[in-house]
């Protein structure tokens, strides 16, 4: 079954990825502005998950599946290392990122919005035809 990945449940994955594209951004261009020197790493992957959350959101809601699979991965792989990272050296990371501890300043969001992307799309069925749209 190839759905459109941004029909029923995949709005909601588009709202929350909308929602923390906005929440990343917004607390990373703050922390860029006022203390990049305090911990130029934690903000900079700040910034760098909230654009991709704001990729994942916008390919989502186009059904560009390939972008999404991609964005969906490189969150999980992001999530995992840093949050990893995060809890082995916490003084590599003198101040949280999104992913900070498995994203848990957020309520674990960031680690399970990307299951729940890679499995709506493992749901949805593979890339077929227009549903992927130019990349």
């Amino acid at each position: 079954m190839a759905d459109r990945i941004n029909a029923g449940p995949g709005r909601a994955l588009v709202g929350g990825y909308a929602l923390f594209a906005v929440a990343a951004g917004a607390r990373s261009a703050v922390q860029i502005a006022t203390r990049y020197h305090e911990a130029p790493v934690a903000y900079l992957l700040s910034a760098v998950s909230a654009a991709v959350y704001l990729v994942a959101a916008a390919a989502l809601a186009r059904s560009h599946r390939t972008v999404a699979l991609v964005c969906c991965t490189v969150e999980l792989v992001g999530v995992l290392t840093v949050g990893t990272l995060s809890l082995l050296l916490p003084s590599a990371f003198p101040d949280q990122t999104v992913w900070s501890g498995y994203g848990i300043g957020y309520g674990c969001v960031p680690l399970v919005l990307p299951v729940l992307g890679l499995w709506w799309l493992r749901r949805t069925g593979p890339a077929t035809g227009s549903a992927t749209g130019p990349a």
